[in-house]
């Protein structure tokens, strides 16, 4: 039977992976091997015999030829059935007398999707459906990397398949083009098309296409051209006419026949005044958008943002646009990418079980898939200037991600000038690159000030009332209309501020519906009439004054929900509450959710913290730290890094009384700042809860608190020895009341921060946390126990094999789980450790896997390793001269990325490595933790033989790390050059079994040549 997992590309290179998508590649070895996945390929599951395969591989088969056949067969399919059971039958790659068939759905093979989505295109043209064949088009064509089969195209055997597929991947660009003219968008067929049609001189309908486009794009004199250009080749080549399709359109276009030119018209709604200009540009983008583009509408409040949007989406939906909102909550805690969960659908991932990253992965998939579909989508995204994290991340990730949404989508986005988020500022930075077209909203012309004015003062108003409200209110839509109602009903009341006119109209309110609007103000700017009644006491007096309020245009209803019609609105009220009620009517609040909405953590976090009082702190503690793990069940740990401070503020609120419950806020908040990259802040939280712990009596807490850091680790030198000492002394008093996995976790963590040292204490605990996580079965803490076995594999020199084992297994047991930083581990382990075996290909491979698993999870501490590698690989091919830059842009990566451990010396280390320093830069580089290893041969340099030699007999011994051998050269450099015959003797004993490795390059950051030639010089 058929395994859908496994996927088959052959519109550009030959691969096959295990899923929808290439991040689980299939080994494919050799080129007989992929020629025999080709060629079953392209048999589309109908058997090929033995012989047939043999006579198609082999131009004079040799002997054993059947046998070879089998041996590549059975390679296949271990390769692509790799946990298939021993003596059970094969799946996919079946034997089938006379020979072989691989049983594929149409599905798993990018050409049979490919043909599906041309088919398609075809009837939706047909039913008059342009933007659907146009998405299926592009669909189609998207899935093409390069030629067919490109690397069988001299076979014999492919050419019949080559053909067929490049012909239908022609048909599909005239498919495009013909969508295209249908939605009116001639433009990008004339620019599109014209290489297609010199390409195939001889197609008719490549060249009645682009003739009809450049007509109606204004060019009639090159649409003629265009058909002299076919008639020209047809009869030069093949003595023939143009058919009577072209014909007749030449002699249309001469005649310039009115239905060559369709029309289409659309009409301005009631109520939306002056913005026109604005909304044309906003028309022609989504018009111009056959693949994803971003408008951003930005102005101060109340410039009318959301009703040009709104105005926008009632215009592309009577085009047969689809159209989708997300708004962004109002205060912190909502579900992380909160509006794109109200566009698509998609629930927010939960990854109490899995890997942050590779939730997040899975939420930008599912959007981008959502949203690339047939037909074309309008999304707002409306106050982008509150959107948290998740939001605008997902957002970058549809535009600009490595695999980005496709079809006519035009994302719109509204946010406010006066309220830029840095990191709204940090998005549109990323995405500048998109071009995404800026519409700026500033005050409306007078002209058009008065009949918004007019309009919502429901009478004449004369010129004189105009120019002074245009005056009082710059334009400003929501300013005007404000005015224009108070107008209406005060006539020579004309405020000065907008909020002067809002408390102005909101005292025409009784004062009872005005007491419930500011409580409803506390709740927020989306009203939930439930808890607000709990809130008031009254139900139905609350209801009476929401509907009081809602005629007087303060409240606007948007399906079940309640809203303020405008923030400012909301915040007037709120602003004009006092501080103590507005305190006391949050903690009411917080009470009367608790009740009613038990499970909302975000919402009672938000009332309890600005209750602001001692007594509500315990409960916005509880809360806060709730919401906080919440978020990071849901891949949000930017949120989770607030609430978790947020619980920290309201512990110290509390007055100490949950030492606890603090302890671990504090470690919430470091865990969630190390995954956010804050790693110099969450080594400080770190501390302040190792110092915490000293007065704590419950080993089970010290465990819990110590072992909260399950996060991968690469460098083999502590950012903070001091406070590694502490974790080390305070998990050897704990360790002895742990078992099972908390104590693996625990030996786990002792292992790391003892990385570097020379006893093995630190090897023993790896060792028996290895062992308890594989007796546990547990995916996550086997991973992390391997981290610890890496960080203690440097006992001698010449380990680089075991550590190629390590990161092999690391690969292995994290890919398939989702647990994608120690994946990503695995690799950059790999990496180092076949740059010290001098192998560049294999390391070079796992660099480039590092980097796409970053480049997918958006993980950019990954890139600082890969760049040191880069200037590694230079210097292996004798480039000092770029090796020395790529070093230097390596060491500005490094630079404050809070990993002092690795930073430190480094930079002067790699380039002694390069070349030999000249006399200023001995003396002024910081060697770092390097210099005791330094020293001798920097007073060589400065003739100080005396002095060398007391820094050589000085020496300690190296620390078991990365660098190990690259110290030992060091040394061994000095001792040559004093002839110091007993430290020679013994750095030759250290050195020798690493003889076929490069000394240092298993740092994967710098290399002093291969071994072997400093035990020569060593032995002379």
């Amino acid at each position: 039977m058929t395994r859908p997992d496994v996927a088959f590309s052959v519109l550009g290179p030959l691969s096959a992976s295990r899923g929808v998508a290439p991040d689980r590649p299939v080994p494919l070895k050799g080129g007989r091997q992929r020629a025999i996945l080709a060629r079953l390929l392209i048999a589309r599951g109908r058997v090929v015999p033995v012989d047939r395969l043999v006579g198609d591989l082999w131009p004079e088969p040799p002997d054993g030829a059947v046998a070879a056949i089998r041996t590549f067969v059975a390679d296949l399919r271990r390769a692509l059935e790799p946990d298939r059971p021993p003596r059970q039958p094969a799946g996919l790659l079946v034997t089938a007398p006379p020979g072989y068939a691989l049983r594929t759905a149409p599905e798993t093979v990018d050409a049979g999707r490919f043909e599906a989505a041309v088919a398609d295109s075809g009837r939706l043209l047909a039913a008059g459906d342009g933007a659907g064949a146009l998405a299926r088009s592009d669909e189609a064509l998207g899935l093409w990397r390069g030629p067919a089969y490109g690397e069988f195209a001299a076979e014999p055997w492919a050419r019949a398949e080559i053909d067929r597929l490049d012909e239908l991947r022609t048909l599909a660009v005239e498919r495009r083009a013909e969508a295209l003219l249908m939605l009116g968008r001639a433009a990008e067929v004339a620019s599109d098309l014209g290489a297609h049609a010199a390409a195939h001189p001889l197609r008719e309908e490549a060249g009645r296409l682009l003739a009809t486009a450049l007509y109606r794009a204004g060019r009639q004199g090159d649409a003629l051209a265009a058909l002299r250009r076919v008639r020209q080749a047809l009869v030069g080549e093949l003595g023939l006419d143009p058919g009577p399709a072209l014909r007749q359109l030449e002699a249309d276009i001469l005649a310039q026949a009115p239905h060559l030119t369709p029309t289409r018209t659309a009409a301005p709604s009631a109520g939306f005044f002056g913005r026109e200009d604005e909304l044309a540009q906003l028309l022609e983008a989504a018009e111009q958008a056959t693949r994803p583009r971003l408008a951003l509408i930005s102005g101060e409040a109340g410039a009318g943002k959301t009703a040009l949007a709104e105005e926008l989406g009632r215009r592309l939906a009577g085009a047969g646009w689809s159209v989708a909102w997300g708004r962004s909550p109002e205060y912190e805690g909502a579900p992380a990418a909160w509006p794109w969960a109200q566009v698509t659908g998609v629930p927010v991932p939960d990854v109490s079980a899995g890997d942050p990253a590779a939730a997040r992965f899975r939420l930008h998939r599912e959007v981008v898939g959502r949203l690339s579909g047939a037909k074309p989508l309008l999304v707002v995204l409306d106050d982008l200037h509150q959107a948290d994290e998740g939001t605008l991340d997902v957002l970058t990730a549809v535009l600009a991600g490595p695999e980005p949404a496709t079809g006519p989508v035009l994302v719109a986005g509204t946010y406010r000038t006066t309220a830029v988020s840095a990191a709204l500022t940090a998005t549109l930075a990323r995405l500048a690159r998109v071009e995404p077209l800026r519409v700026y909203l500033g005050g409306l012309p007078e002209t058009a000030t008065g009949e918004l004015a007019r309009a919502a003062a429901g009478r004449d108003l004369d010129a004189r009332q105009v120019r002074l409200i245009h005056e009082r209110s710059g334009g400003n839509p929501f300013f005007v209309r404000e005015l224009a109602r108070l107008l209406a009903t005060e006539p020579g009341a004309v405020p000065a501020g907008v909020r002067d006119v809002i408390r102005h109209r909101l005292a025409q309110l009784p004062e009872p519906a005005r007491a419930v609007l500011r409580q409803a103000a506390v709740l927020g700017r989306e009203i939930d009439p439930e808890v607000l009644a709990a809130l008031t006491g009254d139900e139905l007096s609350t209801l009476d004054a929401l509907d009081r309020a809602a005629e007087a245009g303060f409240l606007s209803e948007d399906g079940p929900e309640l809203r303020f019609t405008h923030i400012l609105v909301r915040d007037t009220l709120y602003g004009d509450i006092s501080a103590p009620r507005r305190a006391r009517w949050h903690a009411a609040a917080g009470e009367a959710i608790e009740r009613l909405r038990p499970d909302d953590t975000a919402t009672l976090a938000h009332h309890f913290a600005l209750a602001a009082s001692r007594a509500a702190a315990p409960r916005a503690a509880a809360y806060a730290g709730a919401a906080a793990q919440d978020a990071e069940r849901r891949a949000d740990p930017h949120a989770a890094t607030r609430l978790w401070r947020q619980a920290v503020d309201a512990h110290d609120r509390a007055g100490g009384g949950d030492p606890r419950g603090r302890l671990e806020a504090v470690m919430g908040l470091g865990r969630a700042l190390a995954v956010t990259g804050h790693l110099d802040e969450a080594r400080r939280l770190r501390a302040v809860a190792v110092t915490a712990l000293a007065t704590v009596d419950d080993p089970g807490l010290v465990s819990d608190v110590l072992a909260a850091y399950v996060v991968p680790a690469i460098w083999t030198r502590n950012d903070d020895e001091a406070l590694s000492r502490r974790i080390v002394a305070a998990a050897e008093r704990a360790l002895p009341t742990q078992q099972g996995a908390g104590r693996a976790r625990l030996l786990g963590t002792l292992a790391l921060e003892l990385r570097g040292t020379t006893t093995d204490r630190g090897l023993r605990a790896a060792r028996e946390a290895e062992a308890l996580a594989r007796a546990a079965d547990d995916p996550t803490l086997v991973a992390f126990a391997l981290n610890a076995r890496f960080m203690h594999a440097f006992g001698r020199t010449g380990l680089a094999a075991e550590r190629v084992r390590i990161g092999a297994e690391l690969v292995e047991v994290a890919g398939g789980r989702e647990l994608v930083t120690f994946e990503v581990l695995g690799h950059l382990i790999a990496m180092q450790a076949h740059a010290a075996l001098a192998d560049p290909a294999a390391a070079g491979a796992h660099a480039r896997a590092a980097d796409d698993l970053a480049a997918r999870y958006d993980l950019p501490l990954v890139g600082v390793f890969t760049a040191w590698y880069s200037g590694l690989r230079l210097a292996t091919e004798g480039r000092p001269g770029e090796a020395e830059a790529a070093y230097r842009a390596a060491q500005a990566k490094l630079a404050g990325g809070g990993m002092p451990g690795m930073a430190h010396g480094l930079l002067p280390l790699a380039l002694l490595a390069l070349r030999e320093p000249t006399a200023a830069e001995w003396s002024t580089w910081d060697w770092g933790p390097y210099e005791l290893w330094v020293r001798p041969l920097a007073a060589l340099a400065a003739d100080r033989p005396e002095a060398a030699a007391e820094a050589l007999r000085a020496q300690p011994e190296s620390p078991h790390d990365l660098l190990r051998e690259a110290r030992l050269c060091l040394t061994a450099r000095a001792a040559i050059a004093l002839g110091d015959g007993e430290t020679m003797r013994r750095v030759y004993d250290e050195l020798l079994p690493a003889a076929g490795e490069l000394a240092g390059a298993g740092s994967g950051v710098l290399t002093f040549g291969p071994v072997s030639e400093v035990l020569r010089k060593l032995r002379t």
